[in-house]
């Protein structure tokens, strides 16, 4: 019999990124999708104004302060921000800044791949989009594809520690660090950062969070508004209304745009209707599974269909990509509300 006989099982060889000192933070994807949303809103509002106002620009005599520049000043100041403060508190300003910055640099990006610096180069918005996609994707295989390891959790509870060292806690605060806690409490110095948190007074002073001050308001309008029966109704007419304005915009614009683009869009159509179709049919007898198969035909719209859009017409694209965001609101505040039952019954 050997020596690890009755030791029970070999302790669980820590991920590379842990051994390099690179734990992950549990909060990066909330900070990674407020960083895409801010960067498509500023895309938005950039091309939005540009075009009412008639394409201005800053300068004169021969000079031209294009708006590429702005966005590269405030990426450089979401860096600065992010290496010149510890703790957790500073991570949203920089997701708010760098979300700004990188639209303003990425939406002229069409004047960077044409020789004639054509702003309004057609793809552009297109790559702008898929840009965006395999930024969430890497997000995704970074943060969503493996599960956070207990020193993670408690290694952020301790990064809430650290900034409460310089001025306390304030008492939302302090619950979502006890909570990291708990989850983190197998991993060595648990003991150690629950007594250091003990010690931090309370604060509620702490710096703004434009992004989470915006999307409490829309989860709590989701929540409010969204009910058993309104979740169905609403998620049946935004997937129906963006199906439609998908086939209206390939329609109108049929034989003006790449024939890949108006197939594309009428296949993720298609298959985008047919995991609505599976999710509805599955609402009796499995209300949550129905959902994960409503949230998968939104998902089909968001990876497919509204690239092709994109490319054919991208002012429709982008009210489609809102109305598929919303969608997705009203999916999530519904599995959400779920998923409380569940914890209920059991």
């Amino acid at each position: 019999m050997g020596a690890r006989s009755g030791a029970g099982p070999a302790p669980e060889r820590p991920h590379r990124l842990l051994r390099w000192g690179l734990p992950r933070d549990p909060r990066a994807s909330e900070h990674l999708l407020g960083f895409v949303v801010v960067t498509v809103l500023t895309i938005a509002v950039t091309r939005g104004f540009l075009q009412l106002t008639g394409f201005p620009q800053i300068g004169g005599e021969g000079l031209h302060v294009a708006h590429v520049l702005w966005g590269g000043l405030l990426m450089a100041v979401a860096v600065v921000l992010a290496v010149s403060f510890a703790g957790p508190v500073v991570r949203p300003l920089v997701a708010f800044f760098g979300g700004i910055g990188f639209g303003l640099f990425i939406d002229e990006v069409g004047k960077f791949l044409t020789q004639d610096n054509d702003y309004f180069f057609s793809p552009a918005p297109m790559i702008m989009y898929v840009t965006l996609v395999l930024v969430m994707l890497a997000a995704d295989a970074l943060h969503g594809r493996r599960a956070h390891h207990p020193t993670e959790y408690l290694a952020a509870a301790a990064d809430h520690a650290v900034a409460g060292l310089a001025g306390g806690l304030s008492q939302e605060r302090r619950a979502v660090a006890e909570e990291l806690l708990g989850k983190g409490r197998e991993a060595r110095g648990a003991a150690e950062t629950a007594a250091l948190l003990r010690q931090i007074p309370a604060d509620d002073a702490e710096a703004p969070d434009p992004i989470d001050a915006v999307s409490r308001r829309f989860r709590s309008l989701f929540r409010a508004v969204v009910t058993r029966r309104w979740a169905t109704r609403t998620t049946t007419a935004l997937l129906a209304v963006v199906a439609a304005g998908t086939l209206v915009t390939v329609v109108a614009s049929w034989g003006e745009s790449p024939g890949w683009g108006e197939v594309g869009a009428l296949a993720s159509v298609v298959l985008s209707l047919a995991a609505g179709v599976r999710g509805w049919t599955l609402l009796a007898a499995d209300r949550y599974r129905a959902f994960q198969w409503l949230r998968r035909a939104v998902l089909v719209n968001l990876l497919l269909t509204q690239v092709a859009l994109f490319r054919i017409e991208p002012w429709p694209a982008t009210l489609g990509l809102f109305l598929a965001l919303a969608t997705l609101g009203v999916i999530g505040a519904e599995k959400y509300r779920l998923e409380r039952l569940r914890q209920v019954e059991v």
